[in-house]
């Protein structure tokens, strides 16, 4: 096996293809900075995730801090591992709607500027090296906010006859609605990978994820729903959920299922390919629903409170349509759903998120 770089190596869908493809038999190179903890602060940091990457992989892990925005940084990492560079895993990123609205030129730098140094330094030295980029469903704006949504009891609802019950296909466009500042940069540089693709021929690949979740988050307030839930369950913090009465729906996937659709793709990569990718029809739930999921696993209930205005471009009803990528990799398929994401999210962090 030959090497893999793997960008944002300490956050969750980092710190997961880590693990895979080191035990899949690949040397990992990990470039990380920890600016989730600037971004979210100390409680989000990567610095024990990183550390824990260290201890259990030894030689065939090397973390390397480094800014994905330095553009000389990084071509020199490229360029020292050019003759074994066989994998390219894209997952640093600035993650939230409301953050980037403080920092708009950090955000955009980081989403877009960063990808591009990324995607230049792999064509210039490792072209045939797979390129994954894990981008967001927030790249369609609000636009499935105009879908004919049914109010249910729990949840917001397509109709049964509805093209998008099944879930939203990468037919959705893009365009002429709101995106939210992360929106924007996210899909410049999904754009961007899917350009490198199609013009220059790099086996690159998007993924716009529903809800990323796992027991690896660090379960910050403004990044990784479901672990923040749960852990404000767990620990008696209080929590607001913004608008749609609670009825907002998403799909959730764990980070070893979205690992797993990355090694399938790397297996047998379509240049400029873009797959929606959640938990689809199988993985997903409401706010309300998710609530009294947590409350059930962690035994008492959520400190809650209902705020009126719902996040500017949030969506309403999301749910991935996974038919696209199981056409191009049947073998693939989902190992978790949201009650078995949640109990893992609960049992795994209990003694780090609990007093003693």
């Amino acid at each position: 096996m030959g090497v893999a770089i793997v960008t944002g190596s300490g956050g969750l869908v980092g710190s997961e293809s880590v693990a895979r493809f080191v035990e899949a038999g690949y040397d990992v190179v990990g470039i990380e900075n920890d600016l989730r903890a600037y971004f979210f602060g100390a409680s989000a940091s990567t610095a024990e995730q990183t550390k824990r990457l260290r201890s259990t992989y030894g030689t065939s892990f090397t973390s390397v801090e480094l800014d994905i925005r330095d553009g000389d940084g990084i071509d020199a990492v490229f360029r020292q591992h050019k003759a074994e560079l066989e994998l390219v895993i894209h997952t640093a990123a600035q993650p939230s709607h409301d953050w980037a609205a403080s920092e708009p030129l950090t955000d955009f730098a980081v989403n877009a500027t960063g990808t591009l140094n990324l995607l230049e330094a792999t064509r210039r030295h490792s072209p045939d090296a797979t390129f994954i980029f894990t981008s967001t469903n927030k790249v369609y704006g609000d636009r499935p906010n105009f879908l004919p949504l049914v109010e249910q009891e729990t949840r917001w609802e397509l109709p049964d006859d509805h093209p998008y019950h099944q879930g939203i296909d990468t037919s959705m466009s893009i365009d002429r609605c709101l995106h939210s500042l992360f929106g924007a940069s996210k899909a410049s540089a999904d754009l961007l990978v899917q350009e490198y693709g199609r013009y220059f021929g790099l086996p690159a690949g998007v993924f716009r994820g529903g809800c990323i979740t796992g027991p690896n988050h660090t379960g910050a307030r403004l990044h990784g729903f479901l672990s923040y839930l749960m852990r404000c369950t767990m620990t008696g913090d209080p929590y607001t959920v913004y608008g749609y009465a609670g009825k907002q729906v998403r799909d959730n996937i764990h980070s070893a299922d979205l690992v797993s659709a990355f090694a399938a793709f790397h297996g047998n990569p379509r240049p400029g390919a873009v797959y929606n990718i959640g938990g689809g029809r199988e993985s997903n739930c409401s706010m309300l629903e998710a609530i009294e999921l947590c409350e059930q696993i962690a035994g008492k209930p959520l400190a809650w409170e209902l705020g009126e205005e719902a996040r500017i471009g949030d969506h309403k009803w999301w749910i991935s349509d996974l038919s696209e990528f199981r056409r191009d990799y049947p073998d693939w398929e989902l190992a978790y759903d949201v009650d078995s994401i949640l109990r893992e999210i609960n049992e795994q962090n209990a003694e780090r998120w609990l007093p003693a």
